[in-house]
């Protein structure tokens, strides 16, 4: 296995429509193919951006009738690279359930999806600054955690929220992911306050590389995300970062023998003990 893995990570400001999304996107990845990489991520919700709900379901459609989704299949299979749709919001096809998933898919140098993931927690919350976000309104979330296989080791999957629940990529971590994806469209509020803090402090416990690509600036449906797409070495240590939200490409070049030294220095994942829960404050 070659250990040493050049990538691109794509930041993007995602529009409201497939076919806007796909035109938006595909010049950032002939870019990042061009420059040398040979797996390339993109960030959440690469495909459409809408949160307007008298336009959502129009544009929401399922996997296979995406025309981004099928665009980036077949521009994988044109540059020959493996392409990470940090997440494509498409129908769950859950009977009864009219809501999306919020799905990560893998693909492959011959434009074959290779694994799928759709987002395990959802963001439901009351920021601070009066935004409130109920992401479960609109997205069906997942069940099921997801290790994929790529030609240089295993690719844990997560999207945006998944970040802020560490027992998770320890899980991916112990099943064998070298390097976890974390495609994401944080809000600003959260982006300036904990966005790096999070990714670092996720790539320290886990000995991975984190590989964050992110949407960034402010979209048509009137969201504002942070950008800063960056990527972390299994240390802890940023090998490389856009300080922006516009578009653009984050080049960088992942050492995969560093995934090892790391969990040696500091073995913690094979340190694990069980524990009783705490019990009541104040109890005698």
């Amino acid at each position: 296995m070659d250990r040493r893995l050049d990538i691109a990570l794509i930041q993007t400001r995602t529009p409201a429509t497939a076919e806007a999304g796909l035109a938006h996107v595909a010049p950032l990845i002939r870019q990042a193919a061009a420059g040398g990489a040979r797996f390339i991520l993109t960030p959440e919700g690469t495909n459409l951006l809408e949160q307007r709900r008298d336009r959502r379901g129009e544009a929401i459609r399922d996997e296979a009738d995406d025309p981004c989704v099928q665009g980036l299949r077949a521009l994988a299979a044109e540059l020959k690279v493996w392409l990470l749709v940090g997440s494509a919001i498409v129908k769950s096809g859950h009977a009864g359930d009219d809501r999306a998933a919020n799905r990560s898919l893998l693909i492959d140098d011959q434009g074959r999806i290779t694994a799928r993931y759709d987002k395990l927690h959802v963001f439901d919350v009351d920021l601070p600054n009066g935004e409130t976000y109920r992401e479960s309104a609109n997205i069906r979330p997942g069940d099921a955690a997801v290790v994929a296989q790529t030609p240089w080791g295993g690719l844990g999957l997560t999207v945006c929220y998944d970040v802020r629940f560490p027992h998770l990529f320890r899980q991916l971590a112990k099943a064998g992911a070298a390097m976890i994806a974390v495609p994401a469209a944080f809000t600003r509020p959260t982006g300036e306050a904990h966005w790096e803090t999070l990714l670092r402090a996720r790539a320290i416990e886990t000995g991975a590389f984190v590989l964050a690509p992110a949407q960034g600036g402010t979209h048509e449906d009137g969201r504002r995300t942070w950008g800063r797409s960056i990527v972390v070495g299994p240390w802890g240590e940023v090998i490389g970062r856009l300080d922006h939200d516009e578009p653009g490409v984050l080049f960088a070049t992942l050492d995969l023998d560093a995934v090892g030294k790391a969990r040696q220095a500091v073995p913690a994942l094979s340190h694990d003990r069980d524990f009783a829960a705490p019990g009541p404050t104040g109890a005698s």
